[in-house]
């Protein structure tokens, strides 16, 4: 299978280009516009195979699109390019609605255009697969089920307004012009090779540094965990038996509040890397909470685990202390990231 992927160099795309590489025989045309949270590093080796391509083109770009679709003749897409922070998404909207709605369409438009030349078996093989997010559905209360693929969508942020819309944009040209699209929706991902910014790449470097550890609001917004590598397992198997139309709901059962997640992190940096000025849970300072802080997301995984026959292999315990000594074991990317592009400020403030 040729796949073209956007996003690669990002934190979920480049995991699964590198399962890619690794695990199957499918070629890859990774098209990223290398924004500030993308990295070229984080594909590791796989410049190395002559299955791996990388153009670095912007989604928005519909001419640049088509000819990248002519020129490869991909059988599939995996759509996962996007901004994808909350707190980013309160301080400056317009870049979510530019790469999440308008890189989607254009991503859609040249899709579209070029299955229309493909002959009656091609385009039935043909997929156009996008990565979404279990934000689009809202928050969950304490004691609510879990998101499933029928669970009704309530964007509550910029960022999961985009998504949701993109999302929207995909099964429409489903259903309206035939194309074989179908979506994929995931809870929160962690794992190496993600950018600082997010909860656990920041509370891991902070306290590596022996900085402070900032918590929203009491820290007891919920999550559900997934491990990155788990994420691009299924994925990929998503790509190559996902059915047009279809909904997956890609998740771990791994709930933690956000105060356990970093507690978590302390405890295992109290063994792998001791701090001589005591345990690292004395630099936990809880701050404002962020505006519109959605409390809870969780997924019920139960038909996606069923219909692409994947399961995840990382439960919490083991993935994050795998990712933590990976920070401890890659200061090198990280401290370039610190000293020229996010330096660990505090981001999403702007709003009343």
């Amino acid at each position: 299978m040729r796949i073209l992927l956007t996003g690669g160099c990002g934190f979920i795309g480049s995991a699964v280009i590198r399962h890619i590489i690794h695990n199957t025989s499918h070629s890859v045309l990774n098209v990223d516009c290398m924004t500030y949270a993308a990295s070229p590093e984080t594909v590791e080796d796989a410049p190395e195979s002559e299955r791996y391509t990388f153009s670095q083109t912007n989604i928005i770009d519909t001419p640049a699109l088509e000819k990248l679709f002519n020129s490869f003749k991909p059988d599939a897409v995996m759509h996962l390019a996007a901004e994808s922070h909350v707190d980013r998404s309160i301080d400056g909207p317009g870049v979510f609605i530019q790469t999440n709605v308008v890189g989607t369409y254009s991503m859609l438009e040249a899709a579209r255009k070029y299955w229309m030349t493909l002959d009656k078996e091609a385009q039935e093989a043909f997929r156009f697969h996008h990565i979404s997010t279990d934000e689009v559905f809202g928050a969950l209360g304490p004691n609510d089920p879990p998101f499933t693929e029928t669970t009704p969508y309530d964007p509550r942020s910029p960022y999961s307004a985009s998504k949701a819309s993109s999302d929207h944009l995909v099964r429409a040209w489903y259903h309206t012009f035939g194309l074989p699209t179908f979506v994929t929706n995931t809870t929160n991902n962690y794992g190496i090779w993600h950018f600082p910014e997010k909860l656990i790449p920041l509370i891991t470097i902070n306290a590596i540094e022996g900085k402070e550890l900032p918590v929203y609001g009491k820290g007891d917004n919920v999550r559900d965990w997934l491990f990155v590598e788990d994420h691009a397992e299924a994925l990929v198997k998503a790509v190559e038996t996902g059915k047009p139309g279809e909904t997956y709901a890609i998740g771990a059962r791994q709930p933690r509040t956000n105060l356990e997640v970093v507690q978590t992190i302390c405890r295992i940096l109290d063994e792998l890397s001791p701090d001589a000025a005591g345990p690292h849970e004395r630099l936990i300072r809880y701050v404002t909470d962020r505006p519109g802080h959605d409390f809870r997301y969780e997924i019920d995984p139960s038909h996606a685990e069923k219909a692409l026959d994947w399961k995840a292999k990382h439960n919490f315990e083991t993935g994050i202390r795998r990712t933590v000594q990976w920070y401890l074991d890659n200061r090198a990317w990280w401290e370039s990231i610190r000293a020229r592009r996010y330096t660990g400020q505090r981001l999403g403030t702007t709003a009343p």
